[in-house]
């Protein structure tokens, strides 16, 4: 069985960016999408399900998910889920082992970006698994050649379904370059070579041995990872986010939030263990 990409369709319509960037991904990584349609969830449509024109709706978009999965690249299954969205995540994820989850971010007040930053701090709490966020504009360049791994400097520790990150290099012919974001003006070499050692010693060392990371001085971690992958003309933006620094420390939840919420770019994030 080929290797799946799990697509929530839950926020907006069914056919987006997000999906076809999904779509995109699926065939140099040879993999099959599961759209993933979560009914009746409280979190993301409170009161959108409370009445008969709703249901009847749930049954047109179900056909519309079955109808889209028949009219992509790539073979595609849809799953509808009654549960809420956690948990609904966390079964589809034992179900298919997916390589990656992927979440669109809209660019229309009629859903607000609020909710899908809530409903991505949600995943990364209780689904540590590796998350792409995808907004609906901002971005042009596909398929990414050009990834950049933002880390805050401390020592951290990776799932062992963190293998999205080769899987895309290789797949995709790209390189990585690391980012370190300091507010110390004049972080010296040690800094950089201390940054290096700490991603060798996570997980990473395949992929960034003898690679120096490029370092931003900023006072606002977020603004300085924007800014950092703007100056190394980034296509996808890699960050690590501890599941205990989703409340605290450099990558805390605001700042992991403003990544969400604001990034023009494609946002993969990768849970770290606590």
């Amino acid at each position: 069985m080929t290797p799946a990409i799990v697509v929530l369709t839950d926020f907006f319509a069914v056919s987006n960016r997000a999906l076809s960037y999904a779509a995109g991904l699926a065939v140099p990584l040879q993999s099959h999408l599961v759209l993933l349609h979560v009914r009746h969830d409280g979190l993301l449509s409170p009161e959108e399900y409370s009445n008969r024109d709703a249901r009847r709706d749930e049954q047109q978009t179900e056909k519309a998910l079955h109808q889209l999965a028949s009219s992509l690249p790539v073979p595609t299954e849809v799953q509808i889920s009654e549960a809420f969205l956690p948990e609904a995540v966390a079964d589809s994820v034992r179900d298919h082992q997916p390589q990656l989850l992927v979440l669109g971010r809209p660019g229309t007040a009629s859903t607000p970006v609020e909710i899908v930053t809530g409903a991505a701090m949600d995943l990364l709490r209780n689904v540590p698994f590796p998350l792409l966020i995808v907004p609906t504009v901002g971005w042009g360049d596909f398929p990414p050649r050009r990834l950049v791994l933002a880390v805050d400097g401390d020592p951290f520790k990776l799932y062992e379904n963190q293998g999205i990150v080769a899987q895309l290099l290789k797949a995709l012919n790209a390189t990585l370059t690391i980012l370190y974001v300091t507010n110390e003006k004049d972080p010296g070499a040690a800094a950089g070579h201390r940054v290096q050692h700490t991603i060798m010693d996570s997980g990473f060392e395949a992929l960034t041995a003898d690679k120096y990371p490029h370092i931003v001085y900023h006072s606002h971690a977020a603004q300085g990872i924007m800014q950092g992958a703007t100056e190394l003309e980034a296509d996808l933006l890699v960050v690590v986010a501890r599941r205990h620094s989703l409340l605290g420390s450099l990558f805390h939840r605001s700042v992991t939030a403003q990544l969400i919420g604001e990034s023009a770019l494609p946002v993969l994030l990768l849970p770290a263990q606590d």
